[in-house]
């Protein structure tokens, strides 16, 4: 095995972590691979004898990598939640074995409501939370990266954990109980029940629906129980064919109408009751995104 042939391997072992990482910076599976392989053509030109801690070396490069993206987009005012949600992860309601990409990948997700959160957040200060709250590097190492010192990066991230804390609801462990709660809305969904909607609604329910661009552009944020309600009842069409999947590891389900996937939708349940719908319905992103594991 030659010396590129053994860095190559070295660099395989961590590509999950690394990506992982830059999904949670980017919100955008292409963009998290990306990353990625830019982290590798870094290592590929770097003196690799003389990183002692590989791991971290390359989770700190992944790190400033995202960081240019995100401020690349702040510059562009592109991408923010204003215009688009954060890619959902989609897996097998039944928990079936996927591929071990793929397998890996759901393990490692984190909820749509946290993703939408954190794409809130100015780009520091959601480097400083992912690096820090979520993978343990110590300010010490994050601080080059923002460019501040220790003390300023521990503030970022304080400032983005308050923001964190206050607005992503924490979902139910129990996925069976979850299934119950979304299998009762979409079967009041399906009778265009409005009372039986309300009664697994939030009263402060959130919804996003993300059409894409070609639809209008704008995220559409829908708030409180009646409102949700009556959105939902608009959805009786394509609940029909809706099949039940794990959406970044929550319930959640697959629309379809005609045998074409419309919508995803992840579900945030929480004391049993619905908190957030979060709804991709952008069909060039839904072409994007590998259904292949729900079968036909």
């Amino acid at each position: 095995m030659d010396e590129k042939e053994f860095l190559a391997n070295r660099f395989e072992a961590h590509r999950g972590h690394l990506r992982a990482v830059a999904y949670r910076m980017l919100g955008s599976l292409s963009e998290a691979d990306d990353a990625v392989q830019e982290a590798w053509l870094r290592l590929s030109r770097a003196d690799a004898g003389a990183v002692e801690n590989l791991g971290g070396w390359l989770t700190t490069v992944v790190g400033r990598v995202c960081l240019d993206m995100l401020r690349s987009r702040a510059s562009r005012g592109e991408e923010s939640l204003d215009a688009r949600l954060p890619d959902p992860i989609i897996g097998r309601p039944d928990a079936e074995a996927l591929d071990p990409e793929h397998e890996a990948l759901l393990a490692d997700s984190v909820g749509l409501a946290l993703l939408v959160v954190l794409e809130t957040l100015a780009p520091a200060e959601r480097l400083t939370f992912v690096l820090h709250d979520m993978f343990a590097v110590p300010f010490d190492e994050i601080a080059p990266v923002v460019g501040r010192s220790s003390a300023a990066a521990r503030q970022l991230a304080s400032r983005a954990r308050r923001r964190v804390q206050g607005a992503a609801p924490a979902p139910d462990a129990d996925l069976a109980r979850q299934r119950e709660v979304v299998d009762a809305f979409l079967a009041a969904a399906r009778g265009g029940d409005f009372d039986a909607l309300l009664a697994v609604l939030d009263p402060d329910v959130v919804l996003h629906a993300d059409t894409g661009v070609a639809a209008g552009g704008a995220l559409k944020v829908v708030r409180g129980a009646a409102a949700v309600a009556g959105q939902a009842l608009s959805f009786r069409r394509a609940s029909q064919q809706a099949r039940p999947a794990l959406v970044n590891g929550a319930v959640g389900i697959v629309a379809a109408l005609e045998g074409r996937p419309v919508s995803v939708m992840g579900f945030t349940v929480s004391g049993g009751k619905i908190v957030q719908i979060d709804i991709l319905a952008d069909a060039e992103r839904l072409r994007g995104l590998d259904l292949t594991m729900l079968g036909d």
